[in-house]
């Protein structure tokens, strides 16, 4: 028979007790590990081949829907850059994993820049410099924070650093616009590490002090109003779909919404007709909506739609319908879920207790990012920024500097706070 010692009972609770008491190691701890310390230099001394990665990277389109390209350069830059788990997902996401010293299987840390620009194919792409400044369309959203996360992980590696939860470094599609988030929309109702994601990071724009953690939730539609259209003279007096568009706009800009949750609503695009001398057949407008709160855009959702039928049924009423009526064709062409992971939750404590380590006053933030969809889904998730500065976003004159000080001083907040959630050890 084997001998089993027992402890005196006292004894045991005196070290559960003082197991209990000791006091969890606080994130900023991180910042004067030698390993952190060792990967921020490697992050300086290479430099030089981030900013090149930034320019390679911008140069390839990565138009809505078409990222293939870039995503097949960006895979080949995570697998050089000593990641393992190499895999382009059935959305076109890219990844790799830097292993973490827990259970294979275990829960994981996913950090994500994406892939896709607003702009659209043939848009004229090349890199222009000036001192320290590099002037392209999408360079800095988001081109640069997925150069940043291919140098974390490569002085990381070489650092030997250690984590206790494994990091999934992603490129993911779908961001923009149309894209509706559909790459992070994918991996967490699809993906691989679906049920996995412990902590969420979107890395999207330059303010290292910025984090956001409340996810601006969105409602686009495409509103095609249709008629029989007609000559405009000899058919004068028939029913117009441009007036009952027209009608619309009116109404909408007619809803009151509060500043506090910010709530917003913008009729955008437009189009159709036929020549300047017929009513037109069709034409159509996009409308966009937003709001801090599901509750307040739900029911700017709901007036606006109610808006639309009723400008349908005054331009029905007002005109002649002998040779038909006006008929709307509604498509949700955007559903982007608000969210927001509570400033209490670690993930967020986190970030605060490390930008304000650095040097930087922590500034919460709501914004619509691929956060939203984790945020949504109850998984922590923020989205925080590369470094560096950037200005002119979503125009053909986007730029960010790459002044070394800024760049990397701002890189290393990103890389202190995913190494504290991911567990350095």
């Amino acid at each position: 028979m084997r001998h089993i010692a027992f402890l005196p009972l006292a004894a045991l609770m005196l070290s559960a007790g003082a197991a209990m008491a000791a006091p969890a190691p606080k994130p900023e701890a991180v910042l004067k590990n030698k390993a952190y310390d060792a990967a921020v230099r490697i992050l300086d001394r290479d430099h030089d081949r981030m900013v090149a990665e930034i320019i390679a990277l911008t140069e390839i389109p990565a138009p809505p829907f078409k990222e293939a390209a870039r995503a097949a350069a960006y895979r080949e830059m995570l697998r050089d850059a000593g990641l393992t788990d190499i895999e382009t997902d059935e959305e076109g996401n890219v990844m790799g994993v830097y292993r973490g010293t827990g259970p294979a299987g275990g829960p994981v840390v996913m950090i994500a820049a994406h892939l896709d620009t607003v702009f659209p194919e043939g848009t004229p792409i090349k890199v222009r410099r000036e001192g320290t400044r590099l002037h392209a369309p999408g360079i800095g959203d988001d081109t640069r924070s997925l150069a940043v996360l291919l140098a974390y992980a490569r002085a990381m590696k070489e650092s030997g650093i250690k984590v206790r939860r494994d990091i999934v470094f992603v490129g993911n599609v779908g961001e923009e616009g149309p894209g509706d988030l559909r790459g992070v929309r994918y991996m967490m109702a699809k993906g691989k590490y679906k049920d996995r994601i412990e902590s969420f990071f979107s890395m999207d724009g330059t303010d290292p002090s910025r984090f956001v953690n409340g996810g601006v939730g969105s409602k686009r539609y495409r509103i095609t109003y249709k008629g029989p259209g007609g000559h405009s003279f000899g058919a004068f007096g028939l029913v117009n779909p441009m007036v009952a568009m027209s009608q619309t706009v009116l109404d909408l800009y007619r809803i009151p919404v509060p500043a506090t949750p910010k709530t917003t609503y913008s009729a955008s695009v437009t189009g159709g007709g036929t020549s300047v001398n017929s009513i037109p057949n069709e034409v159509y407008m996009d409308f966009d909506m937003r709001s801090e709160s599901p509750e307040e855009l739900a029911k700017v959702e709901k007036a606006f739609l109610a808006i639309v039928d009723k400008s349908v049924e005054g331009e029905n009423a007002a005109r002649s319908t002998r040779e038909g009526p006006i008929t709307t064709d509604i498509k949700l062409i955007g559903d982007r879920p608000a969210g927001q992971t509570p400033l209490t939750a670690p993930i967020a404590r986190t970030a605060e207790a490390i930008i304000r380590a650095k040097g930087l006053t922590p500034r919460a933030s709501f914004s619509s990012t691929d956060s939203n969809i984790p945020m949504s889904l109850g998984i922590p998730a923020i989205t925080i920024g590369s470094g560096g500065e950037a200005g002119r976003g979503h125009s053909l004159d986007e730029w960010i500097d790459v002044e070394k000080t800024k760049s990397l001083d701002g890189a290393s907040v990103g890389l202190g706070i995913l190494l504290a959630t991911a567990g350095l050890q």
